[in-house]
């Protein structure tokens, strides 16, 4: 599998699978960032949420490289967080 095959996927995911199984993004990273803050106690925005499930992935692949799924996930997340908060480029 090459680099142009792993985008391919996490973007077939985030855009058909996931989305449809989870639903809007905006909506579902700030229900998710609005229960993380209560439990701990910290103020969290959607884009913290896609930060942090990152961190989980890098967890993960640091763990077992070779397990496609984590760096997968790791750019649809990215992508997510991306959208989620706004991000735009600077020129």
């Amino acid at each position: 599998m090459n680099r142009s095959d792993i985008l391919q996927q996490a973007d077939d995911l985030i855009n058909n699978d996931r989305a449809r199984q989870h639903g809007d993004v905006k909506k579902t990273f700030a229900d998710i960032a609005a229960r993380w803050s209560s439990l701990t106690e910290t103020p969290l925005e959607p884009a913290d949420v896609a930060l942090m499930l990152i961190e989980l992935k890098v967890v993960r692949a640091a763990h077992n490289p070779k397990h496609a799924d984590n760096w997968r996930d790791i750019i649809g997340y990215a992508a997510l967080g991306a959208e989620v908060a706004g991000a735009a480029d600077a020129e």
